[in-house]
């Protein structure tokens, strides 16, 4: 989980003193994605060390933007913004972390905000800017990339390194916080954040490491999918989609992630290993993987419910045993596994083709045109049933119970519920 770390780091954790570590998150939206579960775990393997972990919402930063890893500038947020994010995310982080303040080493969350909103330019400048120089700000990557870039770099951005390194140095004087985490993108601001520290405080020493930047087997950004981010926010990313990310991830990434995401010992790591290798079809890794994080992010119930809704999908006399259910508790099955097609899109559909349904009336297919050739290729089936003339009526379709389970490509799946005999919703 380490790339980069300042030398006598990792003497100083093995020491008998508690350690007090931070990592920093922007408020740029209001839901973590799983682009930050890294990070969050190593806050969560500190704190189970017996350190204490500190969460830095950035508050003030996100309101400028940290030019490391981008090419362009961000949009600035407002203060309302920024005050619901921070709420919003400080929920998600209770599920990783202890914050019971009985606890010497409870975690704790910060916002820049606090000591940076009150502070002027003037004083900044006075202050902080004059311990760093131009030369060794300029000389940061993150830095040099976007000078050389054809946007360019504006000065809001370029003083971003000395707000963070500013926050190390304050946390460090106020909660003798001594350790800095995060991305590798961050080092550069890290860095400058020690530097600050040696300057202000006498020559204080202080540490950093950082995790490496993943990304997919393949070379493509970790966490994402065509749709975007998968977020831990249910409202953005279902849990069913939260739990399929997963499951689809190779056999090599998921041993990657079972190391880097969960907190299973070497040994029940390698024995996941082994049995995945002797049995790959059943996707061991993949399961055991998807399992932890689904209840970490979403609780067990809403686990249960994913195993149940899955089951129900690929396993033999499915449909009968869904029929088995109330209409109510088909209807939470079905929630997890699809897209429900919106209440607008009301229709009657006797009378209308597989294309018609398919595309006009509920806009699965942004075209005719899309949904006939999806059809002809064989990408879409009705409860498992693979559709065959688009222009065949859509009632035709095996429907079960009051639904139309329809499954596109791979893994994409859309309710359609029919409604009074013959409209669908």
């Amino acid at each position: 989980m380490i790339q980069d770390i300042i030398p006598e780091t990792e003497e100083y954790l093995n020491s008998e003193e508690m350690a007090v570590g931070y990592l920093g998150i922007d408020p740029t939206a209001d839901s973590l994605h799983i682009g930050h579960l890294c990070g969050i775990m190593m806050l969560s393997l500190f704190q189970m060390c017996g350190h204490k972990p500190l969460i830095l919402i950035g508050g003030a930063t996100g309101m400028i933007g940290d030019p490391s890893g981008k090419s362009e500038e961000r949009n600035l947020l407002t203060r309302a913004t920024i005050d619901h994010n921070v709420e919003a995310l400080k929920k998600q982080l209770e599920r990783f972390l202890d914050f019971d303040p009985s606890n010497p080493n409870c975690a704790e969350i910060v916002n820049n905000l606090d000591w940076l909103g009150g502070m002027s330019f003037l004083d900044f400048s006075r202050n902080v800017g004059k311990l760093i120089t131009v030369n060794y700000m300029m000389a940061k990557d993150s830095v040099k990339k976007r000078i050389a870039g054809e946007n360019g770099i504006s000065f809001t951005e370029f003083t971003y390194q000395l707000l963070q390194g500013y926050d190390f140095a304050y946390l460090n004087k106020t909660k003798n916080c001594m350790i800095q985490m995060g991305g590798s993108d961050q080092w550069g601001n890290m860095t400058t954040g020690l530097e600050l520290i040696r300057k202000l405080y006498d020559g204080k020493e202080a540490y950093a490491l950082t995790c490496p930047l993943l990304t997919k087997s393949d070379g493509s950004k970790f966490g994402k999918t065509e749709r975007g981010n998968i977020w831990l926010d249910p409202l953005l990313t279902s849990p069913f989609e939260f739990y399929q990310f997963w499951m689809n991830v190779s056999d090599e990434e998921a041993i990657k992630y079972l190391k880097i995401f969960t907190k299973f010992s070497k040994e029940e790591i390698e024995e996941i290993e082994n049995d995945a290798r002797e049995c790959p079809e059943a996707r061991i890794s993949q399961t055991e993987l998807a399992q932890y994080l689904t209840h970490c992010v979403h609780g067990k119930d809403e686990l249960g419910k994913i195993v149940q809704a899955q089951k129900l999908l690929y396993a033999k006399n499915s449909i009968a045993e869904f029929l088995q259910y109330s209409e109510e508790r088909q209807m939470e099955f079905l929630d997890f596994l699809t897209t429900v097609i919106p209440s607008h899109l009301v229709r009657v559909i006797n009378g209308n083709t597989n294309v018609d349904v398919l595309s006009d009336f509920t806009g699965i297919y942004k075209s005719r045109g899309d949904a006939r050739k999806a059809i002809e290729s064989g990408s879409v089936s009705v409860w498992g049933e693979k559709l065959t003339n688009p222009y065949d009526y859509f009632q035709s379709a095996k429907k079960v119970g009051h639904y139309w389970l329809v499954k596109t490509g791979k893994k994409n799946y859309h309710l359609i519920i029919e409604k009074d005999g013959n409209t669908v919703l």
